[in-house]
């Protein structure tokens, strides 16, 4: 997959704790490997604070922050989980309204486990099916998509492509689907 997404800008939307670690390193190794240019953006400067479930994990630096950036610069999104990364992160306006822009300007965005808490906070949900960890079925079910159990789900029933997955155990197949549908984006400018 080498050169598959060569000039590709992705953006790694986490909050500054929480996030699962696997759920973070392993898309971003996949976006590395094929090529792609991943920056870490999260609500505040310095670093983010990963988890191994419930036990502290690394901690990575943030590239750029939620209030500094727009839909503008980036080619696709990932949202990584974890579940206190998204309760977190769907309380940043600045967070929520980059979701909101990068479906409604139809860039890609692929998300896992209890990412899709940010995306119901974005109101980008309606209309939509995906996949998430089971606890969100009735969250996404209130918002009006379609929640499915399945290993990753690619839904194109709306302005842009959303790539979901359920958990750990599903992330080569997320990271496979990402890497490949990502590769069709139009580069930014």
């Amino acid at each position: 997959m080498a050169g598959t997404l060569a000039g590709v800008r992705i953006g790694v939307l986490v909050a500054n704790e929480g996030i699962e670690q696997v759920e973070l390193t392993e898309p971003w190794d996949a976006v590395l490997g094929a090529d792609g240019i991943p920056r870490l953006v999260a609500p505040d400067p310095g670093f983010a604070q990963a988890m191994n479930h419930l036990d502290m994990a690394d901690r990575f630096a943030v590239d750029r922050t939620t209030g500094d950036v727009s839909a503008d610069d980036f080619d696709a999104l990932i949202l990584p989980g974890g579940v206190a990364n998204p309760d977190r992160l769907r309380m940043d306006a600045d967070a929520v309204a980059l979701v909101r822009d990068m479906f409604l300007a139809g860039k890609p965005v692929a998300v896992i486990c209890h990412g899709p808490w940010t995306l119901v906070e974005a109101g980008v949900v309606k209309g939509r099916t995906l996949t998430s960890w089971p606890s969100l079925h009735t969250d996404i079910a209130n918002a009006g998509g379609t929640w499915v159990d399945e290993e990753v789900v690619v839904c194109t029933s709306g302005p842009n492509t959303l790539i979901t997955s359920r958990k750990p155990d599903d992330l080569k197949a997320f990271c496979h689907q990402l890497v490949e549908t990502f590769s069709g984006t139009t580069k930014v400018a």
